[in-house]
């Protein structure tokens, strides 16, 4: 869990393809949310110049605004702030928000569908993997997206049906040179880096010939 939260949270939450929504089993969540609580608080905060700093302030004062702003909506249709939700205490100058994990989320909420682009993480428990591609897939947006298993064989066939330009397995996969990099949806058309990156940049073009002419040219 500390992985993924970390996923979620590095350069304070302020990533296109950073995990905003995170789909636990409903057997499971309870669990999850107390884990994911507990790696939020863990999340080092401070200094973005300290190379141990995970999360550092937010860019300006109106986006620091703007997160408490989702966490209020958040909690006014009924989740729950399971860990952080406000300003950190020892760090009383600059734009911070603490790390923050909101549970009880259901994917209707605002949380769930507009990026947030802070320290928050929702989790939202799902039934079986049909649910959880689903409530994956039902998302104005399709740029990132990530599984967690230890089944191998489960993780690719789960990514395989994931509506979005990437999917990580087990981590947040930066983009990679030598493949594309690009979303679905709302999320943009076309893509960057690898061969396909480099496709946009070119002019095909076309030439026709009569059949009789390209004979007599032969």
């Amino acid at each position: 869990m500390p992985k993924l939260v970390g996923a979620a949270m590095h350069l304070s939450g302020q990533v296109c393809g950073a995990h905003t929504r995170v789909l636990v089993p409903r057997s499971r969540y309870a669990e999850a949310v107390e884990a994911a609580a507990a790696a939020a608080k863990a999340v080092p905060v401070g200094d973005p110049h300290d190379p141990a700093t995970l999360v550092g302030p937010l860019v300006a004062e109106r986006q620091r605004d703007r997160v408490e702003g989702y966490i209020a909506l958040a909690v006014e249709a009924g989740a729950r702030v399971a860990a952080g939700g406000g300003r950190p205490a020892h760090l009383p100058k600059g734009w911070y928000v603490e790390p923050t994990i909101l549970a009880d989320v259901d994917n209707s909420m605002r949380v769930a569908r507009e990026e947030i682009f802070g320290p928050v993480l929702c989790l939202i428990p799902y039934d079986g993997d049909d649910d959880a591609v689903r409530i994956a897939n039902d998302s104005p947006y399709g740029l990132a997206g990530g599984v967690w298993t230890g089944d191998a064989r489960r993780a690719l066939a789960v990514a395989r049906r994931i509506r979005t330009g990437s999917v990580a397995v087990n981590g947040s996969a930066p983009p990679f040179p030598k493949v594309p990099f690009g979303g679905f949806k709302e999320s943009g058309l076309g893509r960057e880096l690898g061969p396909e990156g480099l496709r946009a940049f070119l002019e095909p073009r076309s030439i026709g010939i009569a059949a009789p002419f390209l004979a007599s040219a032969r």
